[in-house]
């Protein structure tokens, strides 16, 4: 029985502090020892899910080492539906091992599960294939997703891809290889428009420019005998965040070491399994994609000479990111739509759909990781793709509300209600973006990085290469601060012997004391002293890199050289509509208009439906779910998605294009049976009250509605007002 120490509080303090540092290194040598047995695993994985593997990337033409499984429902689990879209989950491989996107119950992978959904999991193995390449991996992507498709292709829709941070752009780029393999995309935490951010956040953006551009990563992957050694991605991120990683990280262990562990275990098994990427591959992402910043504007070009258009993409894309997120902030998650489209309009002539969604404070890692963010914007997404997927093309942002207390929130299963409402650029915008002037000092950082790379590879290559000897190239990764940090603890470490015995007795006599012990308190308030020093230091540190950057490459000098002084075109070429695009909107606007008198019920249904709703400027899931009853109701097979999303964005078009007489040929696709037309009208009815009271404009329009099916004849000014989709910006 311990003795009784509430008397003397800074002697039960120093016996609580020993007692935690002891078990806290017991923790520390779990860590190191978990490390080096995963070190050598060629399957690692931190997936809570069972899974069997279905396609082996090294038996692909060119073989890669990816691989997918397909993911097998805990028990207690909903029943899959045969007929549901099959989901693909991408982790990225950004030196660490696969499985963030499945690494809890409540994952992407876990709501896609629950909502009945068959899923399927793309991970990569420690080591690359000989020659891999990111275009190989990016066809392995291609080939993964036809596999899927081939083995669901009776599912309502195609497969829904999710590509989780560096996987995210490796997705964009499939899909714009091969449009029609996928089904709806996300991307979440993924950079696509480097070059873009805010002044004072994002300083990840300058490290290129402040370290002379790509020619250190060059040198990384000679050092590493051609192999760029996934730790120093690691050691990377986490100098973003000194407090945390310094500090807070491990305080917050010792501090509650009882119940504490369990928790940074798990997640330091996924953390600390460091991958290697080929140095070409990491050669080729930082070249053109961090430094060059060519795949938001069409730049990027494959080298059989495939060019990667991401307008090229046929499915809605839906992109996920925070704002606090200081490793893809918004701006680098969304700029590249305005990079990419002149406006609006041009986004919608190319038969785009793309929705996002910020959320206000989670860090990057939460994204995947956070329950609650699971249980609601992964959630939410995962149970609406279907009605993503048939959204009119356009911008929207997914607004949620809590289900409790709306109107009709029985029509929705969760806890909460989604709507994608309409936006425009200037929304983007928001979020921030590349100025001209940024614009002018990353292209010259780009130029410098070229210059740079050359004269790396001209003069000081052959001399590093002859040194990456085998024993050299072994003992430079070894001694990695990164790698060190586990295996220092580990058993492998003599030092360590006698933790393992003195912790087992740590626990059996542990006497935790009180929150309000003084020791205790001191202890917050040391920490915290701690902590607002390091976050001091990563913010000097912070703008000290952003001043240095802007100063140095807005320098006349340094513009001059790079060739951009007098550059009389903007120093990153901008896609442009080409002359035959304006021509096949030119042809299908004619095409629309001859089509309005064409079609039965189903066309004249939803452009009701499209009309009444036209004001709100919103889709909302409890109006959808009325829709997918309906569907349902008449069999799926009589409707499908593929259909029914052709009939939808056919509507709208010719809403926005001519939108009186859109209403005017609506009498003509009725049919002469007046049960028909009641019961049509029924319907129209029941999604335009789902969302609740109209809107006294959505009202009037329905009673315009009720009047056309009914038959009667139009009053003298009907108000209806008209709508015309402006031609594409010339070139």
């Amino acid at each position: 029985m311990a003795a009784d120490l509430s008397p003397f509080p800074w002697l039960a303090y120093g016996i609580d502090a020993w007692q935690r540092s002891v078990i806290f290194l017991d923790v520390l040598r779990e860590r190191g020892n978990a490390f080096l047995a995963a070190e050598h695993d060629p399957m690692r994985n931190v997936l809570t899910f069972g899974f069997e593997v279905v396609k082996d990337g090294r038996d692909l033409p060119r073989p890669v080492n990816y691989w997918m499984a397909r993911v097998t429902p805990p028990a207690g689990a909903p029943p899959t539906d045969p007929l549901n879209r099959p989901f693909i989950v991408i982790d990225p491989r950004a030196g660490h091992g696969p499985g963030i996107g499945g690494f809890k119950a409540d994952s992407e992978i876990g709501v896609a599960i629950a909502a009945g959904h068959p899923c399927y999991f793309v991970g990569f193995r420690p080591e690359p294939e000989p020659g891999q390449t990111i275009e190989d991996v990016v066809r392995a992507i291609v080939a993964f997703t036809e596999d899927v498709g081939h083995r669901h292709a009776h599912a309502d829709g195609k497969p829904v891809a999710i590509g989780n941070c560096q996987a995210g752009w490796a997705l964009l780029m499939a899909a714009a290889l091969r449009p029609e393999a996928f089904g709806p995309l996300m991307v979440a935490g993924s950079p696509i428009s480097y070059w873009a951010g805010v002044q004072g956040k994002a300083p990840m953006r300058y490290l290129g420019g402040l370290l002379g551009g790509s020619w250190l990563t060059a040198m990384t992957g000679d050092l590493g005998g051609g192999k760029f050694d996934g730790a120093w991605l690691v050691s990377n991120f986490e100098s973003g965040n000194p407090a945390n990683t310094y500090w807070t990280k491990q305080y917050e262990v010792w501090a509650d070491v009882d119940k504490a562990a369990d928790r940074y275990l798990g997640f330091e098994k996924w953390w600390g399994g460091h991958v290697r990427l080929n140095a070409e591959e990491m050669q080729f992402i930082v070249d053109q994609l961090f430094v060059g910043n060519r795949l938001a504007t069409g730049e990027l070009t494959f080298s059989d000479g495939t060019r990667i258009d991401l307008k090229a993409i046929q499915s809605p894309i839906v992109v996920f990111c925070s704002e606090g997120d200081d490793i893809t902030p918004p701006a680098q998650a969304l700029s590249w739509v305005s990079d990419l489209y002149g406006d609006l309009d041009a986004l919608r002539t190319h038969g785009q759909t793309i929705v996002y969604s910020v959320h206000g404070s989670i860090g990057h890692l939460g994204i995947f990781v956070s329950g609650g963010v699971a249980r609601k914007e992964h959630a939410e997404f995962a149970s609406n793709m279907d009605m993503i997927d048939v959204l009119p093309p356009g911008l929207y942002e997914a607004v949620l509300q809590p289900a409790k207390g709306i109107p009709n929130a029985d029509l929705v299963p969760g806890d909460w209600v989604v709507s994608f409402d309409a936006r425009d650029f200037e929304d983007l915008a928001q979020h921030g973006g590349t100025s001209p002037e940024d614009e002018q000092r990353f292209a010259a950082v780009r130029r410098v990085s070229e210059r740079n790379l050359a004269l790396y590879r001209q003069f000081l290559q052959p001399a590093v290469r002859a040194m990456a000897t085998p024993p050299v190239t072994w003992a430079l990764e070894q001694l990695h601060p990164s790698r060190l940090s586990y295996t220092l603890f580990s058993d492998r470490n003599p030092a360590m012997a006698w933790i393992r015995g003195a912790a087992e007795i740590a626990r059996a006599s542990r006497q935790p004391v009180a929150d309000d012990n003084p020791g205790r308190v001191a202890e917050r308030q040391v920490s915290e002293a701690v902590t607002r020093m390091l976050e001091a230091y990563g913010a000097q540190r912070d703008a000290l890199s952003e001043r240095i950057f802007r100063e140095v490459y807005a320098a006349p000098a340094v513009q001059a050289a790079t060739g951009l002084a007098a550059a009389t075109v903007p120093p990153r070429p901008r896609p442009t509509e080409s002359p035959e695009h304006h021509r096949f909107v030119a042809m299908a606007v004619e095409r629309l208009r001859a089509a309005m008198t064409e079609g039965g019920i189903h066309e004249a249904l939803v452009r009701a439906v499209l009309w009444v709703r036209l004001p709100t400027r919103a889709a909302d899931e409890r109006s959808f779910a009325v829709i997918r009853r309906i569907r349902a109701a008449v069999g799926r097979e009589s409707l499908p998605l593929a259909t029914f999303k052709e009939v939808v964005r056919l509507q709208y078009f010719m809403l926005l294009i001519d939108e009186e007489r859109a209403i005017e040929t609506l009498p003509g696709l009725l049919p002469d049976d007046p049960a028909l037309r009641a019961k049509a009208l029924a319907a129209i009815r029941a999604v335009a009250e789902a969302a609740g009271d109209m809107p006294p404009e959505e009202a009037r329009r329905m009673a315009e509605v009720e009047r056309i099916f009914a038959g009667e004849p139009p009053p003298a000014d009907s108000g209806t007002k008209v709508r015309r989709l402006r031609a594409p910006r010339a070139a």
